[in-house]
């Protein structure tokens, strides 16, 4: 075979493509496997020495983190807010600046209460859901349809009676509010008991027996049972029957919570 600087270019042409080479890529040798360089950032201009000091005169200063209260302090802080409050609206509008429960900073907001402020008999449940969460009022998904089906067995409806919870805010995962939780929010509680200053308290599950009337025995063995309950103004007959969501996931127990309503009507009317 001929060198290939003998050959002519139609030639040379043709060794290379026999060879594999079928495009024209330059002259000069380029390492194809090398890393490419980076291109180099675009320098930003520098906005005048005027305008940086008054953005500097304008400017916000840094935000500083929250620092979560102590649980001790948050109590006490809960309790001197909730004996200044006048009214339920007093109330409310104390709980929407209150920041001891570090609930409040995951709920969407505040679930105060439903129905009459002044009906003769009060429910309190443990802690908003979901649904509760969304429309900021008790008793509004699954179990508080069963609630009202409930009430309307015996004659109630919820313009006849009072709705509140212990914890006015959704626990993340519709989890059971902590003891902490629930001693820190208990002070607004107890001043809308004494607000609303029902004839009958209606304790909704084990949670709210345990917090309002200080039993520790569980809520079957205390469901249907009468206390007595000192709101501050004067003593109330107070009954523990089973949490509507409770009924959902145990329908065989609802006939124990009939004859809780029963029991209620029948003191209404006494």
């Amino acid at each position: 075979m001929m060198p290939a600087n003998d050959l002519s270019p139609r030639q040379l042409l043709d060794f290379y493509l026999e060879a594999g080479a079928d495009a024209a890529v330059g002259e000069t040798p380029v390492d194809r496997f090398a890393a490419p360089e980076p291109a180099p950032a675009p320098r930003a201009s520098r906005p005048p020495e005027g305008e940086i000091k008054a953005r500097a005169a304008f400017a916000s200063p840094p935000a500083k983190p929250a620092t979560p209260q102590a649980p001790e302090a948050a109590a006490i802080a809960a309790r001197e807010a909730a004996k200044n409050a006048a009214s339920l609206d007093d109330l409310r509008a104390m709980l929407e600046k209150f920041d001891g429960c570090a609930l409040k900073a995951t709920a969407t907001q505040l679930v105060f209460a439903d129905g009459n402020p002044k009906a003769r008999v009060m429910f309190v449940g443990e802690a908003p859901g979901r649904d509760e969460d969304i429309e900021g009022l008790p008793f509004v998904g699954r179990s508080g349809k069963l609630l009202d089906r409930m009430l309307a067995a015996i004659g109630l409806d919820r313009s006849s009676v009072y709705i509140a919870n212990i914890v006015p805010w959704r626990p993340p995962g519709n989890r059971t509010p902590t003891p902490q939780e629930s001693q820190i929010c208990l002070p607004f509680t107890l001043r809308q008991i004494e607000l609303v200053d029902p004839d009958i308290l209606v304790c909704l599950g084990g949670p709210s027996a345990q917090t309002l009337l200080g039993i520790k025995e569980g809520i079957t063995k205390t469901r249907g049972r009468w206390f007595t309950f000192n709101s501050g103004k004067r003593e109330i007959r107070a009954i523990a029957t089973f949490h509507p969501a409770f009924l959902l996931r145990s329908p065989l127990q609802k006939r124990f919570a009939w004859r809780d309503m029963l029991a209620i009507k029948k003191a209404l009317n006494g």
